[in-house]
């Protein structure tokens, strides 16, 4: 039976095989068609996995923002043939605030075995070094971006933190993380714990838990254009 196989991606630079399972490379060695958000990127995570894949034989269908919904069925075309399919993600897990988790809903109404491959998500690495609630815990994805909105969105998670304990994590744009610190820094109470988690997987990984008011005295790193994943608890 064809199969739609979901691939995850490094999250930073360096060996995939420190942070990838072996199936991997045999998955991306015997599949021909190919559900990517930049062909580009996948074109070279391929190679860099197995170097002698011959790209040229690959069939690439790009998931981004000018994809319709009415696009999506026919990426999944070719299993309806007895050809293997893959998802690879940009960066992580497909389907975890990933926009191929539209095209696996697609699969189940069809029928089609979905089988997800075991990789790294910067949610729960960040949530496993954070110290932070794992046991109730929610992923916001980003924050609005107008400053008063912000606050009041700030406010909101620390209202259902004191409630329910529940530990909110949230993304921004690499190239806002500096405002978001600083507006997180100043909306929020002087208790609340603030992990900053960036890089993850990387040479230069930074990853601590402190209070707002701790974060306040000691200073937050200078994070522009890094991946980093943000949490409160």
């Amino acid at each position: 039976m064809a199969t739609l196989y979901l691939v995850p991606n490094v999250l930073a630079d360096g060996d995939w095989q420190t942070v990838l399972p072996a199936q991997v490379k045999s998955i991306l060695s015997h599949t021909k068609y190919f559900i990517v958000e930049n062909i580009r990127t996948a074109r070279r995570f391929m190679k860099q996995v197995n170097h002698e894949i011959n790209i040229d034989e690959c069939t690439f269908y790009e998931i981004n923002k000018r994809t319709t919904t009415t696009d999506l069925p026919h990426f999944l075309k070719p299993i309806a043939d007895g050809h293997d399919v893959a998802i690879i993600s940009e960066a992580g897990c497909p389907g975890v605030a990933d926009p191929g988790a539209e095209v696996v809903k697609i699969a189940h109404k069809q029928g089609i075995k979905v089988v997800p491959i075991v990789g790294p998500s910067s949610i729960l690495l960040a949530l496993m070094a954070s110290g932070l609630n794992g046991q109730n815990f929610a992923f916001k994805g980003y924050l609005p971006v107008k400053p008063q909105e912000r606050v009041k969105e700030l406010q909101t998670l620390e209202k259902t933190i004191k409630n329910t304990r529940q530990t909110q994590l949230f993304i921004e744009t690499p190239y806002r993380n500096n405002q978001l610190i600083s507006d997180v820094l100043k909306a929020c109470s002087p208790s609340t714990l603030f992990c900053v988690a960036a890089n993850i997987t990387g040479e230069n990984e930074f990853i601590q838990t402190k209070s707002i008011q701790d974060w306040k005295k000691s200073g937050v790193p200078d994070l522009h254009k890094q991946p980093v994943i943000f949490l409160l608890g």
